[in-house]
C-alpha cells in the first residue's frame, strides 16, 4: 500500500507559511537531494486553498506527478489535468492508496493535513526545520486536531541550519 507523507518546511515557531501564505522564507539548501525526494512521489495531493496558490507558480501540479486536489467547490470539468475529489474523502483516499505506484506527497495547508491524520490516514511526517522566527502565519497543524504519537525515522542537519524530521505516525487518539 502506498504511504502518504506530508512533507513540508516549517519555521522554528511552528509555521508553514507566513500570514498571508508566503513562503519566501524557505531556504533551497544545497545539500538537499530535492531529485531524490521528488522521485519518491508519483501523485501529489492538495487542498483547493494550496492548489490556487500552485496555480500562480506552476500550474498546480509537477512533471511526471498526478495532482489530485480535495475541494467541494472546484468542479472536475474545469481542471482536466487534475483530479478532484469533492466527497467520500476517506474512501477516495483509500483507493488511491490502494493503486500501485510510489508515495502519495500531501502538499500545503495544515488543514488537509489535520482532516487526513484526524482519518488515520497519515503515515509519516517529515518536517525541514528553517532557522526562522515568523512570529504569525499558517501552523504546521491547525486546532482542533487529535493528538498523533511519531516515531523517529530520521534526522538530518544542513550547513544552512536547516534540521531535517522523518517521524512514522504510529497512534492518532
Amino acid at each position: 500500500m502506498r504511504r502518504i507523507r506530508y512533507s513540508v518546511a516549517m519555521s522554528l515557531d511552528g509555521y508553514i507559511a507566513g500570514p498571508n501564505g508566503e513562503n519566501d522564507w524557505i531556504i533551497m539548501d544545497p545539500d538537499i537531494n530535492f531529485s531524490s525526494l521528488m522521485n519518491s512521489f508519483d501523485t501529489i495531493l492538495m487542498g483547493r486553498r494550496t492548489f490556487e496558490a500552485a496555480q500562480t507558480y506552476g500550474g498546480g501540479s509537477l512533471p511526471g506527478m498526478k495532482a489530485i486536489v480535495v475541494s467541494t467547490t472546484l468542479r472536475q470539468e474545469n481542471y482536466p489535468n487534475v483530479t478532484i475529489i469533492s466527497e467520500n474523502l476517506n474512501d477516495a483516499i483509500g483507493a488511491l492508496r490502494a493503486e500501485p505506484g510510489k508515495d502519495i506527497w500531501l502538499y500545503g495547508g495544515g488543514a488537509l493535513f489535520r482532516s487526513l491524520l484526524n482519518a488515520r490516514l497519515v503515515d509519516a511526517v517529515e518536517v525541514a526545520i528553517i532557522p526562522i522566527l515568523l512570529g504569525n502565519g499558517m501552523t504546521l497543524l491547525p486546532p482542533p486536531a487529535n493528538r498523533a504519537d511519531l516515531r523517529l525515522l530520521q534526522t538530518r542537519l544542513y550547513k544552512t541550519g536547516i534540521i531535517s524530521l522523518e517521524y512514522a505516525v504510529e497512534n492518532v487518539r
